[in-house]
């Protein structure tokens, strides 16, 4: 499991060590450049303190016991170019002289060199490169042992420091674990540091939304063993009386409402099912193209039998072309109800037309019947799961509306209900926005 307290830390230390390296590279350039600048103009100032009369040979210095490497070697030449003086003939410079400063190779490494014409000889000092590395990188190391040093201590200061920052994470966490499935209230915001304050949020939100979820589904189960216990009942009671029918005749009755009593449970069953598998949080399946015209042709044909069993007139009043971003099987359903829904509440006689029309890029599915429609004040409960009009005395559910209600939201339509003009009747239109390019 990764840490974030140790992969800061080790983003952190990495970074002030780069740094660390960085600065000592440049302060090494640095320091080096300097004792350049100082070391030529000791030269300089050297060849001109040697003597400008001329003077005889000199014997060789006796310093050439010492290292090559640790300081200035020193040649002079008569302008005849007979050498007067050279103090360590084995650091293997070279014979003849170049004015000014120059940078030479020999065996013991690179050297400085510098030669000036002073009046009667050539004067030539050299000082070994090596002494001007040595001395910036001691300049440079010194620098850096400290902050070396230090690198340490800032890890531990680091790891506190990360540690008391991720406290107010590990409180969260330690709430959460106290919490019982039934504690879904939102955390404390107080004294949280602005950059969890987000966090926490979206975890209110979420427990916001899960209470909503178990609240709905405690009220979804509640109000599904209500309504099931009573056709269930009436099916009791049916079987009862057809076990105490005495002649064939009540047999029959009794069979027959048994039949439809078992009939209206088989459907609200089916519509629970469906209702529960278009609940928020089911895991919906994902959307495709649609072409609506195609689910319209399709619902249509499907209740046409339906229609014609009531001598209703169902039809596809008007058709355009429309495609949205959306499930087929979830429209279908939706739009099945609400054609279902026109049915059953049209009389004998009357007329269900559906249309699809596109109105501003959005498809608008209309479905208008001759029933007797719904009162401006119940349009806003009908929607409501088992909500059921008084005074209705058509079978059903009252789950048709509320399935139509959720598929509509997790495509984003709306739905409008109205009058139907003209006539009595009523008409539901459902607009779809239209489809991503």
């Amino acid at each position: 499991m990764s840490s974030i307290r140790r992969r800061l830390l080790l983003w952190l230390l990495s970074g002030l060590a780069l740094a660390v390296v960085a600065a000592g590279a440049r302060m090494y350039t640095q320091t080096l450049a300097e004792a350049n600048d100082l070391f030529d103009y000791h030269l300089r100032q050297m060849a001109a303190s040697l003597p400008n009369d001329a003077f005889g040979p000199l014997p060789p210095s006796s310093s050439n016991a010492l290292k090559i490497e640790d300081g200035l070697v020193v040649q002079i030449w008569d302008r005849n170019g007979l050498e007067l003086y050279f103090s360590r003939p084995a650091s293997k410079l070279p014979q003849r002289a170049e004015l000014g400063f120059s940078t030479v190779d020999t065996p013991h490494g690179s050297w400085r060199v510098f030669s000036a014409l002073e009046r009667n000889n050539v004067v030539q000092v050299a000082q070994p490169m090596s002494v001007r590395r040595d001395l910036a990188a001691g300049m440079a190391l010194r620098a850096l042992v400290p902050l070396l040093l230090l690198l340490p201590v800032l890890g531990i200061l680091i790891w506190l420091t990360i540690g008391r920052g991720l406290q107010p994470l590990e409180r969260m966490a330690e709430a959460l674990d106290r919490r019982t499935p039934d504690s879904l209230d939102a955390l404390p915001l107080d004294g949280l540091p602005n950059e969890i304050r987000p966090l926490v949020q979206a975890v209110n939100d979420l427990l916001g939304r899960l209470a909503r979820a178990l609240e709905s589904q405690k009220a979804f189960v509640a109000d599904a063993a209500h309504e099931l216990r009573t056709p269930l009942t009436a099916v009791q009671l049916q079987i009862q009386l057809a076990q105490r029918a005495k002649t064939a005749e009540e047999r029959e009755a009794a069979f027959a409402q048994l039949k439809r009593g078992q009939s209206r449970a088989a459907h609200l069953v089916q519509q629970l099912l469906t209702l529960a598998r278009q609940e928020p949080g089911v895991a919906p399946q994902p959307h495709s193209a649609v072409d609506l015209s195609e689910a319209v042709r399709l619902v249509v044909s499907e209740h046409a039998p339906l229609a014609a069993d009531k001598e209703i007139n169902l039809g596809l009043s008007h058709e355009e072309q429309a495609r949205i971003s959306g499930d087929f099987d979830a429209l279908r359903v939706m739009l099945g109800n609400l054609v279902d829904n026109a049915i059953r509440y049209t009389p004998a006689g009357g007329t269900v037309d559906v249309a699809l029309r596109l109105r501003d890029r959005n498809a608008v599915i209309e479905i208008s019947d001759t029933g007797p429609g719904i009162p401006q004040e119940d349009r806003a409960r009908v929607f409501d799961r088992f909500y059921r009009r008084e005074a209705t005395h058509v079978p059903g559910s009252g789950l048709g509306l509320a399935i139509v209600k959720n598929i509509a939201d997790r495509h984003h339509a709306t739905i409008l209900l109205e009058h139907r003009t003209p006539g009595p009747g009523l008409r539901v239109s459902v607009t779809f926005p239209p489809a991503p390019a």
